[in-house]
């Protein structure tokens, strides 16, 4: 019996808990609405893209990774399009002035065009740039996490409320998908319209296709048991849905607390605590009335570790940069001066690149063999398992 084994060095070629990458990608998101230093939003922005290109697979939902880089550059653009419509002259370096348009009386106190100040252009680029982070971050979780996966790892009082958000979240990876079958089946029937024409030939199908598909995975889902609440008293339906609403509403007051310190101390952690022991709670009544069972189910390795660890290092760093050298975490416009970095917000920012080299490499579906060799056989063996 012999083994097949990669290089030494090298984690083997498997699926990363789903789990992990949202964990990852949301604490890359909290560092992101740390700051409106535009340095370090682009340094976010460049480590989720490579780790990204480094561990996202072949499935359709990693190429929708591409759609919310574009979506966010036109967060950005549209912030500083408001700025400069709705007023954007408040600050001392006047870069170019448009007709003001004269309103009514009853809209005292806006403006439209005018004056248009470099302060204020961007404090829209800043505050557009930090959300289309944000955002980004969250493309990168859908680009490397298996939405289907994620299902399965939901606790059973959120499995209806996750069914229908799997579903919705494969419409956008579904979407890009389309986009590109509709645009190679216009290039072999020779379509030669371009720009605008070529709209209405390309949005009616690709809209049709990725709506299809996600009803038919709604319907394979149905099929299957997904989302099945089996018999439970409606009494018990109703006391877990208000117990879940009402400890993420505590968790959410709580939150507010930490992040408000002029908040009243009651609102901070201790209702932090108390939401999260009755959203507990409720999610622990919500299993009771579903039994369901699981097929390989995903499991937590050193790997998973790895991946959540640099997130959560990576966070925990710029929380302290708040504490201690916020200044360069939010660079002035009243004086204006240019954006600075220091070494502690950098590093935690570079950690959270470390799954691009320590987390395992995904699955790729098998290349076809070369013209003129044997292809192996199907043994149905996997990388590492013991081969007769």
């Amino acid at each position: 019996m012999t083994y097949r084994l990669l290089p030494f060095g090298r984690p083997l070629p498997r699926t990363v808990h789903p789990g992990a990458w949202w964990l990852w990608a949301l604490c890359l998101a909290t560092c992101a609405g740390r700051t409106t230093n535009p340095l370090l939003l682009i340094m976010i922005l460049a480590v989720c893209g490579y780790v990204v290109v480094r561990r996202r697979g072949d499935a359709p939902w990693a190429l929708a990774f591409r759609m919310y880089v574009l979506l966010g550059a036109f967060i950005v653009t549209m912030r500083v399009v408001f700025r400069i419509v709705f007023g954007g002259g408040q600050g001392e370096h006047i870069l170019f002035t448009l007709p003001q348009l004269p309103l009514p009386e009853w809209a005292a106190g806006i403006r439209l065009f005018g004056p248009v100040a470099a302060e204020q252009l961007l404090g829209g680029c800043y505050d557009g740039l930090r959300l289309a982070t944000m955002l980004v971050c969250v493309g990168a979780a859908n680009a490397l996490a298996n939405p289907k996966r994620m299902l399965k790892t939901l606790p059973g009082a959120l499995y209806e409320i996750g069914t229908a958000v799997v579903v919705a979240l494969t419409f956008a990876p579904q979407l890009v998908e389309s986009v590109l079958r509709v645009r190679r089946a216009r290039r072999l029937r020779a379509g030669g319209q371009k720009g605008l024409r070529a709209l209405r030939g390309i949005l009616v199908p690709v809209l049709e296709d990725a709506l299809n598909r996600s009803l038919a995975l709604a319907a394979a889902m149905a099929s299957h048991g997904y989302g099945r609440t089996g018999r439970t008293a409606p009494g018990a339906r109703l006391l877990t849905g208000f117990l879940v609403i009402t400890g993420l509403l505590g968790v959410c007051a709580g939150l507010y607390g930490v992040m408000d310190a002029a908040s009243p101390r009651y609102l901070g952690a201790p209702m932090l605590l108390a939401g999260l022991a009755v959203a507990t709670t409720g999610f622990l009544l919500g299993g009771r009335r579903l039994r369901r069972t699981r097929y390989r189910p995903d499991r937590w390795r050193p790997g998973e570790a790895v991946v959540v660890g640099s997130g959560l290092l990576a966070a925990a760093l710029m929380f302290v940069t708040t504490k201690v050298d916020a200044a360069h975490l939010y660079p002035s416009l009243n004086p204006l001066t240019w954006p600075e970095v220091s070494l502690l917000p950098t590093v935690a920012i570079l950690l959270g690149a470390l799954p691009a080299w320590l987390a395992p490499p995904p699955e790729l579906a098998a290349e076809p063999a070369p013209h003129g060799t044997a292809a192996p056989a199907a043994t149905g063996a996997r990388v590492g398992e013991p081969v007769a």
